[in-house]
């Protein structure tokens, strides 16, 4: 045997494009890389002009603008909105603003009576064809004395209705000397009748009074109460929204319509010329400096206007002092209501 062939390495793959392109290939691939670029460069311009729109505020028909979400414009206060109306905390605010601007006109109004005068006055009004109301010495507690006799009667009502005949001939005989004649002895009688304290607290939680205490035992005048919550029990007795009925309201409004001759006084002061008063006024000596208080509720008509009115007073040195207050506390509250606000 001869000796064996030698192997020859063979060559390594080459890529088909090894080495040099031919001119036509590098011609092709520039044209490709060329419309490329361009489309890149179209795309590019394109988005930038649709961002540009949209950030500027573009028609509302405009993709752009369609996708984006525009803020909500700013609530705008209701026409009008003044106390009471609207809802929300804007309403309540404007409510609260409007009374604190009655309370400070009626300040101003009683700023006369009160200069120099001794003892304690408080002061409320409630204009019932508008809602508008206005009170001076709102935290203030007095002793009732007699204007707690509207409120035992209309806790006596509100007990009557589960009695099988309802008030008694004899309950409206009191009831009536109670109101009209201001008798203590009648008084005496229903206190016991509508439960006394107990009784009356009970039904002060259906009038709305929250800030009355009763008397304890049989001292029905030594109840306390607010010119708010005397208000309240006005506006129990005129207002169809009450515990009482429409029949329960009038009744008792009549009787006090006819007070007797010694309480033409007070709220009564602040009548018009013809003006129908349904009051209740009480006086009591109070303590050993024998101060008196003197107080007058009721409902009066002014200027064509129905006022819901309540003047509550201590420490004055007589009674004749305590009434001359009460009618100048009045009718200057009466003029702070129907004069405009």
């Amino acid at each position: 045997m001869g000796p064996a062939p030698r192997l020859q390495p063979m060559p390594s793959a080459r890529p088909v494009h090894a080495g040099r392109l031919a001119g036509w290939e590098r011609l092709a691939f520039a044209l490709v890389f060329a419309l490329m670029m361009a489309f890149v460069v179209v795309i590019t311009i394109s988005s930038a002009r649709a961002h540009g729109q949209g950030g500027a505020g573009g028609s509302a028909g405009s993709p752009s603008s369609a996708a984006r979400p525009r803020p909500r414009p700013a609530a705008r206060p209701r026409a009008g909105a003044g106390a009471g109306s609207g809802s929300g905390s804007g309403g309540q605010t404007a409510g609260r603003a409007a009374r604190a601007a009655w309370d400070h006109r009626l300040a101003v109004a009683l700023a006369p009576v009160v200069q120099g005068r001794p003892g304690s006055l408080a002061v409320g009004v409630i204009d019932s064809s508008t809602g508008a109301a206005a009170v001076y010495g709102r935290r203030l507690r007095f002793q009732a004395a007699s204007i707690v006799k509207p409120e035992i009667l209309a806790a006596l009502l509100l007990r009557a209705r589960h009695a099988p005949a309802g008030l008694s001939n004899s309950d409206a005989g009191l009831a009536a000397q109670m109101i009209e004649a201001s008798d203590r002895v009648a008084a005496n009688r229903l206190w016991d009748l509508a439960g006394r304290a107990g009784g009356l607290a009970a039904a002060d939680v259906i009038l709305g009074l929250r800030h009355t205490t009763p008397g304890p035992g049989e001292k029905w005048g030594l109840t306390t109460t607010t010119v708010g919550d005397q208000l309240t029990l006005l506006t129990d007795l005129t207002t169809a929204k009450s515990p009482l009925s429409s029949a329960e309201r009038a009744y008792e409004l009549s009787l006090m319509r006819t007070v007797g001759p010694a309480q033409p006084w007070g709220v009564s002061a602040a009548a018009g010329p013809g003006g129908v008063s349904a009051i209740k006024n009480g006086w009591r000596l109070d303590g050993p400096a024998r101060l008196w208080v003197v107080n007058s509720i009721g409902v009066v008509r002014r200027d064509g206007q129905r006022l819901l009115m309540a003047v509550l007073s201590r420490g004055q040195p007589t009674r004749a002092a305590g009434i001359a207050a009460a009618d100048a506390a009045a009718v200057a509250a009466a003029d702070c209501m129907t004069s405009g606000g």
